[in-house]
């Protein structure tokens, strides 16, 4: 069964995004509830499906209790990092295509990691434990440390350069600086980026995403039941999941320049019935500058080695072949794991987009990054 077109996005909520706000993951995700659901014209009490994205923020219970639910017939959690939202779009839409469920709320909420939990406790984490073998005890524990591999071999095998992920993370700023939600509200320059310190080689600070405070939130219906709500309704046509080659351990693989989102793109744009060439735009997982560019090959945009020139010559701005991260990202807007993502596809399809609307956007999709390489894609369209 294919799930093309059996759910639709009808609400989108997010919080401000801070640094130090005092406040919880949990508190911050039940306003981005809130936001969500009042977007789509609902009451909480219409919720019947929760996938809380798997992190600090509420759980099911959570929502039942604050919101007064009384018939929750669906709850799921998807540990996939920072592909959950997108892969937790797959679950709703399952849930609502079964029946079982009408309206799904997928919230995430986000409070920055204090005193460099980041750093020292990453190998804590279930999808992190195989760093243990071979990463740890050479004092690889961040995730700047752990994937920097996989920019280097790709710079190694295909002259891919530093210059390449400085036009990302430009590219990027120009966004945000058009979204008052952004924490990155200063330019940077080609030169700014090469002067920036050096994290873990070749990652420079300013191809790093930052940690902040916030929340963010989706809701997806029934197709049927979007035609009634207050927004445009927003077509989940193609959605898929993919995990990377086993070893788990990046520096173990055969190829460390593959992603798991290279496996849930013919998947996702065979169920849409659409190719690449028919995305008005993207919104792509940018915790690394990297991740970007290897992204776009795996996608399909161009062949893969081939993504540096493709940003060079066809462009990832708001006037560029491929507009790419037209809120800012994890780069320059905040840190959400992605979930920011799925809001800004979702009000650039309905022409909400303010000075970064992308003219006649009407297909776009949005993909997932998480842990050793898990990867989610959703294609939508206006519906």
């Amino acid at each position: 069964m294919s799930l093309r077109d059996r759910a639709a996005v009808t609400g989108v909520g997010e919080t401000a995004y801070t640094r130090g706000s005092g406040r919880s993951a949990v508190a911050l995700s039940l306003e981005a509830s809130l936001a969500a659901i009042a977007d789509a014209g609902l009451s909480p009490r219409d919720i019947d499906g929760v996938i809380p994205v798997t992190g600090r923020g509420a759980i099911a219970e959570d929502v039942i209790a604050n919101f007064g639910i009384s018939d929750l017939r669906f709850s799921a959690q998807v540990p996939m990092g920072g592909a959950s939202p997108v892969a937790a779009l797959q679950c709703a839409a399952a849930a609502i295509a079964a029946g079982i469920c009408r309206h799904v709320l997928v919230l995430l909420g986000r409070d920055a990691f204090p005193g460099g939990r980041v750093a020292t406790g990453v190998h804590k984490i279930p999808a992190f434990r195989t760093v243990g073998e071979f990463e740890l005890p050479l004092g690889a524990v961040s995730p700047a440390q752990l994937y920097a591999p996989m920019a280097r071999r790709h710079m190694e095998l295909y002259g891919t350069t530093i210059r390449d992920f400085a036009e990302i993370a430009v590219t990027t700023r120009q966004h945000a600086l058009l979204n008052e939600r952004s924490i990155m509200r200063k330019p940077i320059t080609i030169e700014d980026h090469h002067a920036s310190r050096m994290i873990s080689d070749p990652f420079r600070l300013l191809d790093c995403s930052q940690e902040n405070d916030g929340g963010a939130a989706v809701v997806v219906s029934h197709p049927d039941a979007a035609r009634e709500l207050a927004r445009p309704r927003v077509l989940i046509s193609g959605v898929a999941e993919g995990h990377p080659d086993s070893p788990a351990s990046i520096t173990q693989r055969a190829d460390m320049t593959c992603l798991g989102v290279a496996k849930a793109a013919p998947r996702a744009f065979a169920m849409a019935g659409l190719q690449p060439a028919d995305i008005d735009v993207a919104e792509i997982y940018d915790c690394f500058t990297y991740i970007v560019l290897c992204q776009i090959e795996d996608l399909g945009f161009c062949a893969k080695g081939e993504g540096g020139r493709f940003i060079r010559e066809k462009g990832i701005g708001l006037d560029g072949a491929l507009p790419v991260n037209t809120h800012g990202g994890l780069l320059s807007q905040a840190h959400m794991a992605g979930m920011n993502h799925v809001v800004e596809l979702v009000r650039q399809l309905r022409g909400e987009g303010g000075c970064a609307q992308v003219k006649n956007a009407e297909i776009g999709l949005v993909t997932g990054y998480g842990d050793m390489g898990d990867g989610a894609l959703a294609i939508m369209r206006r519906g």
